[in-house]
């Protein structure tokens, strides 16, 4: 299997398992709220907003930021130990390429978005061009 495709799968189980809320509405929130034990009214000191509509009690935001931490270094040593661009960062441009269909689009923009990258990054840097060329390519023949 793609060790990159892995990797993100265990670091996804990982994330989903954080002690996390998301509500988009008031109700939602209020019933968040309720689940966590605290009072919507009175306890917003004791929560952090995150971006996408998420919270997480101040008691587990060091949970959240070491695992997002671990995770981001987890990735760069990956990307780090792969001397050629043959290998796992070939790997993660495959996967990404394929799941931002560029098979269809021709358009590596999504991918490089969702990885961090600007094509000015990934010429740049012999592994990476390496990578992201030979996954285009097996993109490609696949048609």
């Amino acid at each position: 299997m793609n060790r990159y495709v892995e990797l993100r799968q265990r670091q996804q189980e990982e994330f989903n398992a954080l002690p996390l809320g998301f509500a988009f509405s008031r109700e939602q929130f209020y019933e968040m709220m309720r689940g966590w034990g605290l009072d919507p009214e009175k306890d917003c000191d004791k929560i952090y907003r995150l971006p996408g509509g998420g919270y997480v009690q101040k008691k587990d935001a060091d949970l959240l930021h070491q695992t997002t931490e671990r995770h981001s270094a987890e990735m760069a040593a990956a990307i780090a130990e792969d001397k050629t661009g043959e290998g796992f960062i070939y790997q993660m441009f495959l996967a990404e390429l394929a799941d931002h269909e560029y098979g269809y689009t021709g358009d590596s923009e999504d991918t490089l978005d969702a990885l961090g990258y600007t094509m000015e990054q990934v010429r740049a840097d012999k592994r990476l061009l390496c990578g992201f060329e030979k996954a285009r390519r097996e993109i490609l023949e696949r048609g």
